[in-house]
């Protein structure tokens, strides 16, 4: 009784009513078998897998509870079955790469630079090296096998000074393509004997986001059929493997479980232990750095010997499981990543992200003037280490193996962009060595007046549409005249002349500056109120800073 008190209970309708005593007066499906087929088909390991469709026909499958015992016969192809077969390795690979080739072949260095404009003005020598450096990656694909060895990524460096752009620049890159990127700041790393970071941990960050990201394309990928899993799934815990005898009954569940019927019915799914729980590791855990690749190779192997023996009947190797009761607008989500890690057992994700960092992995070094010291006064830098990280830069850009937790990783063929200031040295300060390993040079300008203006206006987020934005929240609409921000343009460019040079950070200094009452007054205002900021209010709110800015200079 316990199907159709449960079809009362959660107000299903007149024919579902009639299906579950249909099926009752048939006597084929109890709880218990709903029970056990929770049991058989939610593990975490391939053995609690639904029967393939190549099963001989009248092969039957028998499951023993406490209560009784219940037979069931798998068909030869049902539509769950011709599902759960996934495509080979091989097919996945040959699709992934076509798909990517395609994007790429699209990214046309025109196309590369008109997206950096809309977020970057000027500076156009670095918006062509860039697109110039990631249009070579396909281009280098493309090539014979004997030659492809050969031909390397032209690093670049570039120089500019701060707030010009230089940093902006990567960020955008990160976001154009599907390539492992990484952008890292050459102060936090030491040299090698040193306490710090060393520069092969790039390497291992670079792996661990191409992990994620690699994980995240195949998961996407397979999303779509998950969910028909899924749905499969449910329908298997609540009617019982699928038979040519009970279709009908099953299409009728169908139905009602996509119309959200029974989405408040509870049901018993084998979920690993600790799913969903913060910090949740393996059945052991390790002391020491996880990111030192002999013990995350050591806890890997604990915890796939120690694994398995849970109530889903996982076999040995396989998380352990554990039986939870939920509703089903709950079990929809966690068998979802079940069959979504069931579908990606096909796929070695380590070797396509070793692959993608290989062959498209892009590291922005940032900051590399710091560690520079000049040598015209013989002095040295205040981190007694900062030339060491040079040295140890040398083999990491010229080309070397690093271990890493998934494996050994060849840099030769991932592409470095380096960027500095370049204030208080120069280039040639750096070791000739490594300028040697960042042939190409791109000098980025100052930033003048009309630069300012631009970046106020064009952007696609300008600083003048984030404020309207924000203020528009509080049902105040704002408004800037021309002048006035012809105005903001013209005091930034002088507080970077007399103060000192940031490029345009100083138009958040003066934006801050400007917005400061009204931001504080627009909450208090009523709904529909309009500001207008004109050239007026911009030199009465900026005129202590000049005052201030005339004065420090005699301060001593």
């Amino acid at each position: 009784m316990l199907l159709a008190s449960s079809t009362f209970r959660y107000g299903a309708s007149n024919r579902s009513m009639a299906v579950a005593s249909a099926s009752m007066r048939r006597g084929k499906w109890t709880s218990s078998s709903s029970s056990s087929s929770s049991q058989r088909w939610f593990g975490a390991s391939s053995s609690s897998s639904p029967p393939e469709g190549d099963d001989e026909e009248g092969d039957t499958t028998t499951t023993t509870t406490e209560d009784d015992t219940v037979t069931t016969t798998p068909p030869d192809d049902t539509p769950a079955a011709a599902a759960a077969v996934p495509a080979t390795p091989a097919e996945n690979t040959a699709t992934t790469h076509n798909a990517e080739s395609d994007f790429e072949k699209k990214l046309r260095p025109s196309e590369v630079v008109k997206e950096l404009n809309r977020h970057i003005v000027g500076q156009g020598d670095a918006k062509r090296a860039v697109a110039i450096a990631l249009r070579n990656r396909w281009r280098r694909r493309q090539l014979p096998e004997d030659l492809i060895k050969e031909v390397t990524p032209r690093n670049v460096l570039m120089i500019g000074p701060t707030g010009c752009g230089k940093t902006e620049v990567a960020r955008r890159m990160a976001s154009l393509g599907d390539a492992p990127f990484i952008k890292v700041e050459a102060t936090k790393f030491t040299e090698v004997g040193y306490h710090g970071r060393d520069v092969d941990q790039i390497i291992r960050d670079l792996m661990d986001i191409s992990m994620n990201v690699t994980r995240k394309k195949f998961t996407e990928q397979r999303r779509a059929e998950a969910k028909a899993l899924v749905e499969d799934r449910i329908l298997d815990i609540l009617t019982g493997p699928p038979t040519q005898k009970e279709q009908r009954s099953r299409e009728s569940f169908r139905d009602m479980l996509r119309e959200g019927l029974l989405d408040d019915q509870e049901i018993e799914v084998d979920v690993p232990e600790g799913a969903g729980e913060k910090g949740a590791g393996g059945v052991f855990s390790i002391g020491g750095d996880q990111n030192n690749p002999n013990v995350a190779a050591m806890a890997d192997f604990l915890n796939r010997m120690g694994g398995g023996g849970g109530p889903g009947g996982s076999k040995k190797g396989s998380p352990p499981t554990e039986r939870k009761k939920m509703p089903i607008s709950e079990a929809r989500d966690v068998i979802l990543d079940i069959e979504l890690d069931r579908l990606l057992e096909n796929i070695d994700l380590k070797k396509e992200s070793i692959t993608a960092v290989e062959e498209s992995g892009i590291v922005f070094i940032d900051e590399i003037d710091k560690i520079c010291s000049s040598k015209d006064y013989m002095s040295k830098s205040a981190d007694a280490s900062a030339e060491g990280v040079q040295r140890d830069l040398l083999p990491l850009i010229e080309g070397t193996t690093i271990s890493t937790k998934y494996g050994n990783v060849n840099t030769d063929y991932i592409l470095f962009v380096a960027s500095g200031a370049f204030h208080a040295v120069k280039p040639s300060d750096m070791l000739p060595e490594l300028q040697g390993r960042l042939p190409i040079r791109v000098e980025l300008n100052g930033l003048t007046e009309d630069d300012l203006y631009k970046i106020l206006t064009e952007p696609v987020a300008n600083l003048l549409r984030q404020q309207i934005e924000l203020i528009k929240t509080e049902g105040v609409t704002l408004t800037f005249e021309d002048d006035a921000i012809r105005e903001i343009a013209r005091m930034a460019a002088l507080l970077n002349r007399t103060v000192e040079n940031i490029g345009a950070r100083r138009l958040h200094t003066v934006m801050e500056r400007i917005m400061e009452s009204l931001s504080f007054e627009a909450a208090e205002m009523e709904e529909g109120s309009a500001i207008t900021v004109n050239k007026e209010l911009v030199q009465e709110r900026l005129s202590d800073v000049l005052v201030a800015s005339d004065l420090s200079k005699y301060i001593l």
